[in-house]
């Protein structure tokens, strides 16, 4: 199922790394609902510990039954299972969270809530800044974890720094490294994964905010060849820094093409790689992500060719 690392003492934290946006007061009427579409549409949230304070949100250490937290509420109440959530098609904003780092399935480590489920990230949010893109239909399928403004968010095994929030619906959708989570309908109890690599989008996200069961957050690793794979790739994208971190640049072929950034590669097939420009110099026949370029020797990559 799943485990939880032990607690440290039961300290608030109610400042530590919260995202908010002063402006969104969550009132009804013409105004608030104006806000609250904007947030839907993915409005970016700006750093404010001040405004946290003010919506007397509370970062405490441990789980939420060391807390003393009331059972039938927060991540316990019926309504905020997963299925449930989905099936409501409306947002649950709970009365307090739990994210601990544990194991489900062959995911270790990766974020729990305080009822066992699955935390999910999305690769078309972002996470600098946090913003999700995940609103509609999505919302319905993979329902956004919130917390009520004035609740409590318990930390275990996490570090507070990785901990931050949006406003959505009148809440505070959880972050993790930047990265807004989510739930999936489809997991229908306690340490369930269905939502793993859906879409190849969504993934288990870990106690920083990486992709849970990919080695660094990547997909396979780089492979060196004389002889160019049967897939050859079409396009790839260029990540300014490791860990396929912004600001990145899109690349499509055919033939080569000048590469302007060189941290980490995203690219679904073959391609070759050098460290001169016009494909000259020293190179790298690739196939599937890098996470970071300079660990397999390109920290700095001029260009790429394509084969296809």
């Amino acid at each position: 199922m799943f485990r939880t690392a032990r607690a440290t003492s039961l300290a608030a934290l109610s400042t530590a790394a919260i995202l908010l946006l002063s402006a969104c007061d969550g009132t009804d009427g013409s105004s608030g609902a104006a806000a609250r579409a904007s947030e839907d549409a993915g409005a970016a949230a700006s750093p404010s510990a001040a405004a946290a304070g003010a919506a007397g949100l509370s970062l405490l250490s441990g789980t939420a039954r060391q807390n003393g937290a009331d059972p039938n509420s927060g991540d316990l109440a019926p309504a905020a299972a997963p299925a449930v959530a989905s099936a409501a098609k409306k947002p649950v904003a709970r009365a307090w969270v739990q994210l601990s780092s544990g194991k489900a399935g062959a995911l270790d480590p990766v974020v729990l809530n305080g009822a066992g489920f699955t935390l999910y990230r999305f690769d078309k949010d972002t996470a600098n800044p946090s913003k999700s893109n995940c609103s509609g239909a999505c919302a319905d399928t993979w329902p956004p974890y919130l917390v009520a403004k004035g609740g409590k968010v318990f930390i275990d095994g996490i570090q507070p720094s990785a901990i931050g929030f949006i406003p959505r619906d009148g809440a505070l959708q959880v972050t993790i490294g930047g990265w807004p989570v989510y739930l999936f309908s489809k997991d229908t109890k306690p340490g369930d994964t269905n939502g793993q690599g859906v879409g190849g989008t969504w993934f288990g996200v870990t106690p920083d905010g990486k992709k849970a069961g990919q080695p660094g957050g990547t997909g396979t690793p780089p492979v060196t060849s004389t002889t160019a794979p049967a897939a050859p790739a079409r396009n790839a994208t260029f990540f300014d820094s490791a860990d396929f971190a912004d600001p990145a640049e899109g690349i499509t072929g055919p033939d080569c093409k000048p590469v302007r950034f060189s941290g980490s590669l995203r690219i679904g097939g073959a391609a070759k790689i050098w460290d001169g420009p016009n494909c000259t110099g020293k190179s790298l026949l690739v196939q599937g992500d890098v996470r970071d370029l300079a660990a397999v020797g390109f920290p700095a990559v001029k260009s790429i060719r394509f084969l296809g």
